[in-house]
């Protein structure tokens, strides 16, 4: 099983500006993310919250099944929000691999978007693929530990 966490503002996807971040709405992201993670092989659970604690929660409760792997966007908390960088450290430690994905090219966006706190705990990131980074994302993780539920 993969976990996959959206953060902040990420259940504004297809309204807030689609010139950015695409125009599927967060319901759509999720159901192609379920087909995709079905057909490299391992089922996705996908959660979303506009509250650390509970992303931060969820980070922690997904080390008991998230065997196959996690997928983070933590929207605008990736630029500042430390609580969630020490969660998904303490994923690392426990042996699970998290990929950091981004819909937008933040390394090509404001100077404040430029910098992350996940960096180097992560173990892949990926950014500015829209939608499609999500599948590299779960491609990503099936490879590194193959197919795994």
């Amino acid at each position: 099983m993969i976990a996959v966490l959206n953060g902040v503002n990420l259940n504004l996807l297809g309204r807030r500006d689609p010139a950015v971040y695409g125009s599927l709405t967060l319901s759509n992201l999720e159901s192609r993310i379920y087909e995709w993670s079905r057909a490299a092989g391992s089922p996705a659970r996908c959660f979303q919250t506009n509250h650390e604690g509970a992303f931060v929660e969820y980070l922690h409760d997904s080390v008991g099944w998230a065997s196959g792997g996690v997928v983070v966007n933590p929207g605008a908390w990736t630029h500042y929000a430390y609580a969630i960088r020490d969660a998904v450290e303490f994923v690392v430690e426990q042996g699970v691999r998290v990929v950091e994905v981004h819909l937008s090219d933040v390394d090509h966006r404001e100077e404040f978007r430029r910098h992350s706190v996940l960096q180097g705990v992560v173990s892949h990131r990926i950014a500015g693929k829209g939608a499609d980074g999500y599948r590299e994302a779960v491609e990503w993780l099936i490879g590194q530990s193959g197919s795994v539920g």
